[in-house]
């Protein structure tokens, strides 16, 4: 389905299915301090200073070892410092300064709040997330879609659980951009048409003309599905970028390094990886992005 009718099917869809759902306001401590400013005070001078560095161009993050934050309507996993998790060795992988595994309970959600010079991407995984912005968007995002939206000079949005009577599970992924300041954007797409089965596909990119959906960075998103012992291997875009490898489902094995669902590994200074599934239905994400912020 073309980008176009897509949102034009979504955002009349969104307005017309909308019900009044139980909205959390978020949170009001640092509301005059822009998102990029004050995530880019904790971002240390190293990209990756942490203890569980396995060589010079590798860093694991087990699933069990990141930050956990359950607030009952909010069941959160944070791979990187984040609120009130905060780990001095855990602050980003390059310009990827967020990533969020979140489950938001029946009708309840995030109340409207501000961003600014930061990309915002959501992948949801199970269920329906229903978002409105200040840009006058209002669309609900399911499994087998993406959403990015573009902070830019200033945007508000709420998100919260369209279902009455289960959770919503997504993903919530933020990136630094490579300019600032420039004009709020919202995008949203189906990926269904994308999917391959055993091979990597594209679903983010720097480019407006390119696959997927697009972002004000150097930066490639791909989303792959895979049968036990099938391989595929991904060919970095730039030589001075670095990939994250978060496993969605099922085990994988890249190189000798064997990753279970929800870990993540980051490999840089290299210019190609292979990734083998050693279980049937394993899903891997690869964000591609610059290693420097």
């Amino acid at each position: 389905m073309k980008r176009k009718d897509f949102i034009k099917k979504t955002l009349l869809g969104g307005i017309i299915g909308v019900t009044t759902p139980t909205i959390i306001a978020a949170q009001a401590t640092e509301k005059n301090t822009s998102t990029y400013d004050r995530l880019m005070e904790k971002v240390g001078f190293n990209h990756l200073p942490n203890k569980e560095q396995i060589t010079m161009n590798t860093v694991l993050h087990k699933a069990d070892t990141r930050g956990h934050a359950n607030h009952g309507w909010l069941n959160s996993y944070h791979t990187f410092s984040f609120a009130n998790y905060h780990n001095p060795a855990r602050m980003h992988f390059g310009v990827l300064r967020v990533l969020n595994d979140d489950t938001v309970a029946a009708s309840r959600g995030f109340g409207e709040h501000p961003h600014d010079n930061m990309e915002i991407i959501s992948i949801p995984l199970e269920g329906d997330l229903q978002h409105k912005d200040s840009l006058g968007n209002i669309a609900t995002i399911k499994e087998g879609e993406v959403q990015v939206m573009s902070a830019g000079t200033g945007v508000r949005h709420s998100e919260f659980n369209k279902n009455m009577d289960k959770a919503v599970k997504f993903l919530q992924i933020w990136v630094f951009p490579r300019a600032r300041n420039i004009a709020p954007r919202y995008d949203q797409i189906s990926i269904q048409d994308l999917k391959k089965e055993n091979a990597f596909y594209q679903i983010l990119s720097p480019n407006k003309e390119d696959q997927g959906v697009w972002i004000n960075q150097d930066a490639w998103f791909h989303l792959g599905n895979f049968e036990q012992s099938k391989k595929d291997t991904y060919t970095l875009h730039e030589s001075t970028n670095g990939v994250y490898v978060f496993v969605l489902e099922g085990s994988v094995k890249v190189g000798d390094q064997q990753l279970d669902k929800r870990d993540g590994f980051g490999l840089w200074n290299t210019a190609a990886f292979t990734v083998e599934a050693l279980t049937n239905d394993s899903r891997v994400l690869l964000m591609e992005v610059p290693m420097e912020v």
